[in-house]
């Protein structure tokens, strides 16, 4: 029931959500069940098209592969029984096979709208070195300018759980690294809960849904506890793991039942649907959000107060001269982590100097670099353009 009112606001702030990345959950495609639902892939896609029809733009991250998968070849699978099924060889042929199926589906529900879709298969290692999250980056902001909604997966072809480094884990933290990706400005996660509750609803009867939660603490992470479902990966956790990292770089999020009705189009324009995570920080530049993501961090190095100092309250590069230890192996333009003397995270950023020079030159002055290596790469370990806190 979209009304004027609603329908004025949502003109109101189509140019804040602009950029839309939405998340389609398994157990949402597919009711539960063992195959994809059209009926509810329709009704999304319907809500997808109406956007794009207003001028905003749509990054579909969706699951389903594996269920479409396991689909067409249950009869041949039947034999294997169900641990089988689980193993990461069946979980990759099922992938590989559902895939397509997944993207016919999706090809056939939105051209009766004349949109185009694009699939976009993804691994941590693409986005590894700063030449293939651009690359990333480009390829998904080009496809948006024309109007054409990409649908993106995880490659669970090539990507496997004993591979951990190579591998997202789950479409809910995929999806915040895309809406980091694209700078996009809501992450709607999507999903067959109405969101985040203040104990679980299927055992507490005085479970309260929140509507918002501002800061992401040890509290809410306790209320999202550790279980996944049945047939995704995800569960609550990994929900929250993504809104922390989404909301972190400067994107809002909304986790929400993908059975409600027009939820897509009631969430762009504002409306209090599900558990809002607003963003805990402004958006950053493109650099700074990749170095954010933490994907591709090669060492540590540790700080003392003065530096931490430095970096946090006068927004200063990071000098030798604060520098106390080094973790691990990286050259010169990898990225580093950077953590207090108590092991915390301080900030994360790109390096002038590697692991082995860093190791010879921590403690100096900064005018002691040149006489202490023979060279030079400039005064910084890390210069503060290159530098994000954390």
């Amino acid at each position: 029931m979209m009304a004027a009112g609603t329908a004025k606001s949502r003109s109101r702030v189509a140019a804040h959500y602009r950029r839309l990345v939405v998340k389609l959950g398994t157990n949402l495609l597919t009711g539960g069940s063992d195959r994809l639902d059209q009926a509810v892939m329709g009704a999304l896609v319907d809500q997808v098209a109406a956007l794009l029809r207003d001028g905003q733009q749509v990054v579909v991250v969706s699951s389903g592969a594996i269920a479409a998968g396991r689909e067409e070849l249950k009869e041949r699978l039947s034999g294997r029984g169900a641990r089988g099924q689980g193993a990461v060889p069946i979980r990759q042929m099922l992938a590989a096979v559902g895939q397509s199926r997944l993207m016919q589906s999706y090809q056939a529900l939105f051209a009766p709208h004349g949109v185009t879709v694009a699939q976009t298969l993804l691994t941590k290692a693409d986005l590894d070195d700063r030449a293939g999250y651009l690359n990333a980056r480009n390829t998904l902001l080009g496809l948006l300018e024309l109007g054409v909604v990409p649908i993106v997966n995880e490659n669970d072809v090539v990507a496997t759980d004993e591979i951990k480094e190579a591998k997202f884990g789950d479409n809910d933290n995929l999806s915040a690294t895309v809406a980091n990706l694209v700078d996009a400005d809501l992450l709607a996660i999507l999903t067959d809960t109405d969101g985040l509750y203040s104990a679980d609803p299927r055992h507490d009867a005085t479970a309260q849904l929140i509507p918002r939660v501002e800061v992401i603490d040890e509290a809410i992470e306790a209320l999202a506890g550790e279980a996944g479902s049945q047939h995704g990966i995800g569960g609550m956790a990994t929900k929250i793991e993504a809104a922390r990292l989404a909301t972190s770089s400067g994107v809002a999020v909304a986790i929400a039942n993908g059975r409600a009705p027009q939820v897509l189009l009631r969430l762009s324009c504002g409306e209090a649907v599900g558990t809002l995570f607003p963003p805990s920080t402004s958006k950053l530049e493109s650099r700074q959000r990749w170095l954010l993501a933490g994907l591709s961090s090669r060492g540590t190095l540790a700080l003392d107060e003065g530096a931490v100092r430095a970096l946090r309250q006068q927004g200063r590069s990071l000098l030798p001269a604060g520098v106390r230890g080094v973790e691990g192996q990286f050259q010169r333009g990898d990225v580093v982590t950077m953590v207090d003397q108590q092991g915390r995270r301080v900030a994360c950023g790109i390096v002038n100097y590697s692991s082995a020079d860093v190791a010879r030159i921590m403690g100096l002055r900064s005018d002691q670099i040149a006489p202490k290596l023979g060279y030079e790469y400039g005064a910084e370990v890390v210069h503060r353009n290159n530098l994000v806190l954390l």
